[in-house]
This record gives C-alpha cells, sequence and structure tokens, in this order.
C-alpha cells in the first residue's frame, strides 16, 4: 500500500547552458552549422556590447555602494549627536534639580553647623545629601584656602599682614558644582596681603 501513494522524484533542471557540455539546451545535435554560435567570439560585434553591459553593472554597483557608505556614515552621525544630546538634557535636569535644592541643602549645613540638626531630621538630611552626591554635587569652600574669582565670590574684602596671596578667611556660604559646572561659586571674605 505503501507503494501505491509514493510518487517517483522528479528533478528538473532548466538552466539554459547545459553544465557539462557548455551547449545551449534546446538545439538538437542535427542543428545546421549555419545557426548562431552559441558564444561570442572574441573581437565579434557581440564583445563590446557585454563590455559595456559590464563597465554599466559596476558603475551601478560602486554608485549603490557610495549612497550605503554615506548612509551608514549619515547613521552613525546621527545616532553620535542623539547620545550626546540625551547626555546634555540628562546633565540639565540634574542641575536644574540640584540648584532648586541649593536653599535646602544651606539651611541644612547652617543647622549642622549650629548642632541644631538632630534626632531623626539628621538622618534624613544625611540621605538628601548622600543621593545628591551619588549624581555628582559636591559641595566646596573651606577658611583659608587662596582666594580664586572663577570659584570663589568675595562678599567682603579687607587687608591682613597674615597672608602673601588673597585668601578666603571666612566661608560664608559654601560653593556647589556639579561635575566641573559650578552651580554657585562659594560665597566669601577674603583678605589681601597689606602693601
Amino acid at each position: 500500500m505503501s507503494e501505491e501513494l509514493s510518487e517517483p522524484t522528479v528533478v528538473r533542471d532548466n538552466r539554459r547552458i547545459d553544465p557539462e557540455t557548455g551547449q545551449v539546451r534546446g538545439q538538437s545535435a542535427e542543428a545546421p552549422a549555419s545557426a548562431a554560435p552559441t558564444a561570442p567570439t572574441v573581437g565579434g560585434p557581440d564583445d563590446g556590447a557585454a563590455d559595456a553591459e559590464l563597465d554599466a553593472a559596476q558603475g551601478l554597483a560602486a554608485a549603490r555602494l557610495d549612497e550605503l557608505q554615506r548612509l551608514n556614515a549619515e547613521y552613525v552621525n546621527y545616532k553620535k549627536r542623539v547620545d550626546r544630546d540625551r547626555d546634555v538634557a540628562k546633565n540639565a535636569a540634574i542641575a536644574g534639580v540640584a540648584e532648586a535644592l541649593l536653599p535646602v541643602l544651606d539651611d541644612i549645613h547652617l543647622s549642622r553647623e549650629h548642632g541644631d540638626l538632630t534626632g531623626p531630621f539628621s538622618a534624613i538630611a544625611d540621605k538628601l545629601e548622600a543621593t545628591l552626591t551619588r549624581f555628582g554635587l559636591e559641595r566646596y569652600g573651606q577658611d583659608g584656602e587662596p582666594f580664586d574669582p572663577a570659584v570663589h565670590e568675595a562678599l567682603m574684602h579687607s587687608h591682613s599682614d597674615e597672608y602673601e596671596v588673597a585668601t578666603c578667611t571666612k566661608v560664608l556660604q559654601p560653593g556647589y558644582k556639579l561635575g566641573d559646572r559650578i552651580l554657585r561659586p562659594a560665597r566669601v571674605a577674603v583678605a589681601d596681603p597689606q602693601g
């Protein structure tokens, strides 16, 4: 019964040129000798047309490759620009939040200096400062450091024989920076050397 249901497999080779003989299929062996040749002869009339077709195909392939390379370069540049813009937007958002919290951080700092920050509020303040530090916010400014107008804002000015260079004698309000960006300069009292 299985022999009746199974049909023999038939494979048909539809190639125009026979791979074994190199002859064009469909022409009988009795075809007259005056029939057209199966392959163009070197220097024949078809030789120039074949070269022209090959040159056209190679030119088209080169043009498509050039378009593909240009498109790929545009995509890579677009990806870099999007990544850069994403980083800029992220940093701007973090800086905006940090700047909005600077008055709160000032109050926490003053409370801690005066010993008023105790109990559970101290733990909350520590968590807030630790979270902002994790995002890159850094407090700076100490008494006795050299005055740098790029990172300090002088609110008071005096002269003293104690210092050889302009020095921050008192930090009135600490400065904050986010990475390399100054969010607020440290507000300080400055003493210049006498004479």
